[in-house]
């Protein structure tokens, strides 16, 4: 398969995938139980790529190091209820620190 034949099919399904959306019945994204799963999908998807990007290096590897501080710390400030910009500088000082020690 051609890169553009790959382009070409991700985009018929991400816009069928649209279109899909528009067809279902409003009843049915009525009700509490879709309500409450559709409002935590994408705080679980945010949650997800953050634990993947922060614990896994080279090839998937699990790994520990400077990221899961600065995530560590990030948590921390937000619990603190830190603005978001002190959080983000925070984070990325942590992590900046970190390897500069050598810790990467």
């Amino acid at each position: 398969m051609t890169m553009w034949a790959a382009v070409l099919i991700a985009t018929a399904i991400a816009f069928g995938l649209k279109l899909a959306g528009y067809l279902v019945p409003a009843d049915l994204l009525a009700e509490p139980h879709v309500k409450r799963v559709t409002a935590a999908l994408p705080i679980a998807l945010l949650a997800a790529l953050v634990a993947i990007q922060t614990l896994t290096g080279q090839g998937g590897a699990w790994t520990l190091d400077a990221r899961l501080a600065a995530v560590a710390v990030a948590i921390v400030a937000l619990l603190l209820r830190a603005p978001f910009i002190v959080v983000v500088v925070l984070g990325a000082a942590t992590a900046g620190g970190l390897r500069a020690l050598g810790w990467a």
